[in-house]
Order: C-alpha cells, then sequence, then structure tokens
C-alpha cells in the first residue's frame, strides 16, 4: 500500500464530511417531543437549574405580579454589589484584583493585615519552575495564544509533586499558583509569539513583588517597562469585573462538569480555558474589536447616525463584516437593560482616551451603543431589552493600552482563572457527584451487515 497524495486525501476527508452531516440529522421536531432543553435553556431561554452557588449573583430580570420584568443589571461577588466593589478600592487608591480573588475564593473581603499576607503569598506564587519558560514556552511558540496558554497549564502537571490530591489545601494551593502565574505565562506565550513568528525582538521582564498583577502585566507586555497610573488602574478594574459570572456561564459551568469527574486542577482550568476561548463566549472581546475596527475604515463620518445606521444594518443582515448578522458587544443572555460591568468600564474607558485624545473612537462607540438596540429590535422582531455588554468596551480599552489583538481573549482568562478556582473548590465541598445529564437515543436499530453484503 502506497501512501495517497495531498489531493487524494483533501477529497476523501470531504467526502467522509458529507457522509459525517447525512448521518448525523436529527429530527428537529423530536427536541419538542421529548422536551429536550437544548442549550440547558428553558423555552423562555432561562438556563434550566443545574446547581447552587454562593460565589456570584447574576441579575438581569426580576419576577413582579408573576411576570418577568428586565431590569438594570446587577452582578454581586459574594453578595457585595460589584460597583459598590470597585468603588471602595478605587476611593482609596488601591488596586482591587487581588482581593477581589481573596473575597472570591474565602467569602469575605481581608482586613488590612490579611490583604498585607495575601499579597505577599500572590507575589510568592507569582514564579514560574526553573526552566519552565524556556522549555514550555519560548521552544514551542503558537500564534493562537490560549491555546499556548492551554498546553502550559496541563505542562504544570508534571511539575507537581502532589498534582492528583482532591483535599482542600492542596486544591488551594494549585489554584493560588495558577492565578498568580497564568498573566506570566498568557504574557510570555505572547513575547514568545511575537518573537519567533512575527520575527521582532525577544524581551523578558521578570515580575516585580511589590507591583499588582495589573501593572505586573503592563510592564512585562512593555520593552520599556513603562505604563501611567490611569492605564494600570484600568486594567485592573477590568480583570476584577472578568474575574467572576455566576455557575452557568459555559466555562464555568465546564468547570464544575469536569471537577465532578474527580480530575485535576490543571486539567479542569485548561478545559475552562478552552471554553472561553470560544467566539460564543470569551472569544467574542476580540470580535467586537476586529468589528469596530472595520467599522472605522467603512463608515466615514464617525458622527452620521444614519451612516452608521446603515452599516450596522449591513451586518445585521450579513451583508458586511464575518456575515454572521451578529452586532458583536450588544446583548447579553441574562442582562438585558444593562451589564453592570460594561457601564463600569464605559467610565474608566472614557477616562483613558480622554488621556489617549482618541475621543473620536470612543464617541463612534456611544454612537453604536444608542442605535445597535433599535435596529435590532427593528430588524429582529425582538421585544427583550438589549444593551452593551463587557465586550463592547474591553477590546477599544486593552488597544489604548497597546496591547495587541491577540492578547485580548487570553486577558479575560487571565482573570476568570479566579472564578474558576473559586466555583473548582465549591464544587469539591459542596457536591462532589458527577455530572452526568441524559441523552435519549433517537437511533433507528438496524441490525449488522457482513462485508460482503454492504
Amino acid at each position: 500500500m502506497s501512501y495517497a497524495s495531498a489531493g487524494e486525501i483533501s477529497r476523501q476527508i470531504h467526502k467522509l464530511a458529507n457522509l459525517c452531516v447525512t448521518n448525523n440529522q436529527i429530527d428537529p421536531g423530536l427536541y419538542d417531543v421529548y422536551q429536550v432543553k437544548k442549550g440547558l435553556r428553558e423555552p423562555s431561554g432561562k438556563g434550566v437549574l443545574t446547581g447552587l452557588t454562593e460565589i456570584s449573583t447574576v441579575n438581569g430580570n426580576r419576577e413582579v405580579d408573576g411576570k418577568i420584568v428586565p431590569i438594570e443589571g446587577e452582578l454581586y461577588y459574594r453578595g457585595i454589589n460589584i460597583q459598590d466593589l470597585v468603588n471602595g478600592f478605587t476611593k482609596d487608591g488601591r488596586f482591587g484584583y487581588e482581593e477581589t480573588v481573596y473575597l472570591l475564593l474565602f467569602g469575605s473581603l481581608p482586613d488590612k493585615d490579611e490583604l498585607d499576607h495575601w499579597n505577599r503569598l500572590m507575589s510568592h506564587a507569582r514564579r514560574l519552575p526553573d526552566d519552565f519558560l524556556e522549555d514550555m514556552v519560548l521552544k514551542s511558540p503558537n500564534k493562537d495564544i490560549m491555546n499556548a496558554m492551554a498546553r502550559s497549564i496541563l505542562a504544570l502537571n508534571s511539575y507537581d509533586k502532589n498534582p492528583d490530591d482532591l483535599s482542600i489545601p492542596n486544591v488551594l494551593r494549585q489554584s493560588i499558583k495558577l492565578i498568580a502565574t497564568i498573566p506570566l505565562i498568557a504574557a510570555y506565550s505572547y513575547l514568545a509569539y511575537r518573537h519567533y513568528m512575527q520575527n521582532r525582538g525577544l524581551y523578558i521582564h521578570n515580575p516585580k513583588p511589590e507591583l499588582s498583577t495589573a501593572e505586573n502585566l503592563l510592564r512585562i507586555m512593555r520593552q520599556d517597562k513603562k505604563f501611567t497610573p490611569l492605564e494600570a488602574q484600568l486594567l485592573d478594574i477590568a480583570l476584577v469585573l472578568h474575574a467572576e459570572h455566576g455557575g452557568g456561564n459555559n466555562s464555568t459551568f465546564t468547570t464544575h462538569v469536569v471537577t465532578s469527574s474527580g480530575t485535576d486542577t490543571y486539567s479542569s482550568v485548561a478545559a475552562s480555558l478552552c471554553s472561553l476561548k470560544g467566539p460564543k463566549h470569551g472569544g467574542a472581546n476580540i470580535k467586537a474589536k476586529k468589528m469596530f475596527d472595520e467599522m472605522k475604515k467603512e463608515i466615514r463620518d464617525w458622527k452620521d447616525d444614519e451612516e452608521i445606521s446603515a452599516y450596522l444594518l449591513k451586518i445585521l443582515r450579513k451583508e458586511a463584516f464575518d456575515k454572521s448578522g451578529l452586532i458583536y458587544g450588544i446583548g447579553h443572555a441574562i442582562y438585558t437593560i444593562s451589564d453592570p460591568r460594561a457601564k463600569i468600564l464605559e467610565h474608566y474607558t472614557k477616562l483613558l482616551a480622554e488621556e489617549k485624545g482618541r475621543m473620536d473612537e470612543f464617541n463612534l462607540h456611544q454612537a453604536v451603543a444608542r442605535l445597535a438596540p433599535d435596529l435590532m429590535r427593528q430588524e429582529r422582531k425582538m421585544y427583550k431589552p438589549v444593551s452593551p455588554n463587557i465586550d463592547f468596551y474591553s477590546g477599544f480599552a486593552y488597544n489604548m493600552m497597546g496591547l495587541p489583538d491577540e492578547f485580548i481573549t487570553p486577558l479575560f482568562a487571565i482573570a476568570r482563572v479566579a472564578g474558576w478556582s473559586a466555583h473548582r473548590i465549591e464544587e469539591l465541598t459542596c457536591t462532589n457527584k458527577i455530572i452526568r445529564p441524559a441523552y435519549m437515543s433517537v437511533a433507528r436499530q438496524t441490525g449488522y451487515t457482513p462485508l460482503e453484503d454492504r
């Protein structure tokens, strides 16, 4: 037997792909007959209740007199309103991500001594194993930074002397290590890609123990190690806002599902990261950024509502951008009237736009935020209110900081490891039962046909 040519292989795969499609068709009506909750959603769009959590609360509606009424979006971390949390540490001139991680993991805010000890613990954990950077990051650059991060997370298992112990002290140790080092893994993975695949200079900066996560990220990502106080503050707030979002989002549910099987911490976090990468989840932020990049090229007058509306209609009619019909960054599965994270990020993004002299771009974002919801209602006959979500502003904010497009979704993952870690501990502590939903087989029984008779 000789090897097939590349062309023959390609033709065979296309033929087999057609066979896959032909033999994987389920009558859509059967989903209604058997009352299948597609996407684990009720017919109303509300998620099927599959668990309980104390880590965060997400509200976009409220029941009033038996009717579901849209409300201004609410997000609580361990019972604390996200706006109050952000106002608290910004008023005191502190960075908030580290104490937010403490809140999510341990259920309460730290006092001054506890916060000082926690920051020291995080700084101590913010070190990669010896030779890890060279062997696992620099020698295997990848243009997909999320995939590079997942590989490195899995590789950390082999550097751990006790990787499979599911006791809470051990899982907490692993979680703290991952929360502290994932920013380094992400940054160095990008810098390796930048050097080896874009033929640009290579620089490696070590983190400084006295700096926050946000400050260290900006310092490591920049050749001159310099950043402004507002840049660091905005990045810190973005990390806080992305750190957690309930148990039902796709990547956090992945954490619960994978953890319930009894697997190790590194496998659990890598699986959740791969879920977050998808464009229907965390990957939507880069889609929003690229959509605005194209909009800036195609729309001549950024102050003309009619021209902006005409382009948005083209997007909705699958005639522009990626032809998906989606205006990325507008709408959310839970939030209706507003996304509280977007409102906070909007405020600080405006401050940075003023500092950077990019208010014209910020105002274009505001025009889209104002026009898109009405156009979506008219074009799609939607009755649920829609508004900008956190992805709407995050890409622009990161771009103003000089952070590259390839790093936008990884920033989401850097922050969300905190929430995943809290949910993993909650799953191990409270449930400890493997998650196994039911799938009903509707296959027709055919019997076996001998090879010579097929």
